[in-house]
């Protein structure tokens, strides 16, 4: 995402490092050991903070490419890309309550982990990169911005 979005994709790589670590600390208060297929939970939840990242950053751009000004650009790219990403991550979290009620053993473990991934992913996703970009583009002009 650094190579493709730039600066928008180091925002995005620092909100997946936020992510794991948010996880991992959640994951370390629980009493439960951490197995191949709590792994493959947190590698589907950085997957899918990824998609929340690039429909974002993708939204932006569409936006300058419209011709909006920075500020209204990240605003509607978030509002815009919002939507879809919350229904991914509900579609993702039911199924991840439906695999930890029904399932047994390490399949519990993967939807418990799939499941605090999609909360944090949320987090990191839409409110912590906003904040960051807000931060940073937030008083630019078109020309300065590189998407």
């Amino acid at each position: 995402m650094a190579f493709y979005y730039r600066l928008f994709g180091v925002i995005a790589d620092i909100a997946l490092a936020a992510n794991v670590v948010m996880l991992i600390a959640l994951l370390s208060m629980l009493p439960t050991t951490l197995s191949l297929p709590g792994i493959a939970g947190i590698l589907l939840t950085v997957g899918m903070s990824v998609d929340a990242n690039v429909l974002i950053n993708e939204r932006i751009r569409e936006e300058l490419r419209n011709g909006s000004t920075p500020q209204a650009s990240i605003r509607a790219g978030y509002d815009k890309a919002f939507a879809t990403i919350l229904d991914s991550n509900i579609t993702t979290l039911i199924a991840a309550m439906c695999l930890w009620i029904f399932g047994s053993g390490p399949v519990r473990g993967f939807g418990l982990v799939l499941a605090l991934g999609i909360l944090t992913s949320m987090y990191t996703a839409v409110i912590g990169t906003r904040a960051i970009v807000n931060l940073v583009y937030g008083n630019r002009r078109v020309s300065e911005l590189a998407v």
